[in-house]
């Protein structure tokens, strides 16, 4: 689940892993957040550097070994919940978790695509440039940059198999691909 902050890709994700498991899907929530380089690598920049906010946060090479990779075909099965604490900018010192059978993993976070990541299904949480703009809160507003400028190089509408329509929190839509344009 591909989206900015405001459009809550992680409690969207916590939400949909509570109705699977009555489908008998169990699901894990494994948020791209605990899968951020160290502070140092991150605001070498600064800390309000909108490239590096596109480019330098994730660790997504450990996102794909730690978690991607185990729970794929030929892997493990085991996968890594968290790899980097941000509030203490130290190792998580997590413990790998082996994935319940026929279960479903949950990987929210912000630009997330076009990145090489092996997700199975993309659903991108779209926000308009617009209500970005409107809804996010003026001590994030210099990541705006970042997230227009995803827009122009990822082009995550395209890359997506679903779309949710996010610029309302109370009233999002689902659309699926290729039929927002």
């Amino acid at each position: 689940m591909d989206g900015p902050d405001i459009a809550a890709p992680t409690e969207l994700a916590a939400a949909v892993a509570e109705r699977l498991p009555p489908l008998g899907r169990p699901a894990e929530v494994v948020p791209a957040g605990g899968f951020l380089r160290p502070a140092s690598l991150r605001f070498e920049h600064g800390r309000t550097d909108p490239d590096a906010r596109y480019t330098d946060w994730l660790d997504s090479g450990a996102l794909a070994r730690e978690v991607l990779a185990p729970l794929g075909p030929g892997g493990s099965g085991q996968y890594l919940p968290v790899l980097w604490d941000v509030d203490r900018n130290r190792a998580a010192r997590a413990v790998p978790r082996p994935m319940p059978p026929r279960g479903v993993l949950l990987a929210p976070g912000a630009l997330l695509q076009g990145i090489g990541l092996a997700f199975d299904v993309v659903v991108h949480l779209r926000v308009a440039p617009a209500a970005r703009r409107r809804r996010t809160p003026a001590e994030q507003a210099w990541e705006l940059p970042a997230f227009d400028r995803y827009d122009d190089e990822v082009d995550p509408l395209s890359l997506a198999d679903a779309v949710v329509l996010a610029d309302s929190p109370d009233h999002p839509a689902l659309v699926l691909q290729g039929r927002w344009a």
